[in-house]
């Protein structure tokens, strides 16, 4: 019997606020690999079923960890992960928005497919002083990302998407 493919969730965080949203989506799967974005290859990227990535939105853009992430694995996947499909949780000071779109312009170019909503996860850090603080995302917040994670590895597992 040959293993159902397994979810990638490749994240990034400055303040610790995408790693727990990371590791909350993680809960969600026994059989998820949760990748630093640092230590995301093109190999591993090729070997997973599925994506959840997961990262801060730093001065309205993807954060520079996960976009030289995308910058190394972008050329030598390109034309290998058409139609898989993917997620995306972004932990922002604001709005997101435009991390939300950075990325999945990336994905497009990838050919992936969006099979869930995009989330945003507001932690209203307006000022130098609560932009550099640890984050602490509440409890309603990270169970989501538990929920996306298990539902995300449901879908692999049962050939959904």
């Amino acid at each position: 019997m040959t293993a159902a493919p397994h979810l990638l969730i490749a994240w990034h965080s400055r303040t610790g606020g995408s790693e727990a949203l990371a590791r909350a989506a993680a809960e969600g799967s026994e059989t998820a690999k949760l990748v630093a974005a640092d230590d995301v290859t093109p190999e591993a990227l090729q070997a997973a079923g599925g994506y959840l990535f997961v990262g801060p939105e730093n001065l309205a853009a993807l954060s520079g960890a996960m976009k030289e992430m995308f910058d190394r694995c972008y050329y030598p996947c390109l034309g290998k992960l058409e139609g898989r499909p993917y997620a995306t949780i972004i932990c922002a000071g604001s709005d997101g928005e435009n991390a939300q779109r950075q990325l999945d312009r990336i994905a497009t170019g990838w050919r992936l497919k969006r099979v869930a909503d995009p989330v945003i996860v507001n932690t209203a850090a307006q000022t130098p002083e609560a932009i550099l603080a640890p984050k602490t995302i509440p409890a309603d917040r990270l169970a989501a990302a538990r929920d996306l994670g298990a539902a995300l590895a449901e879908g692999l597992a049962a050939g959904i998407f």
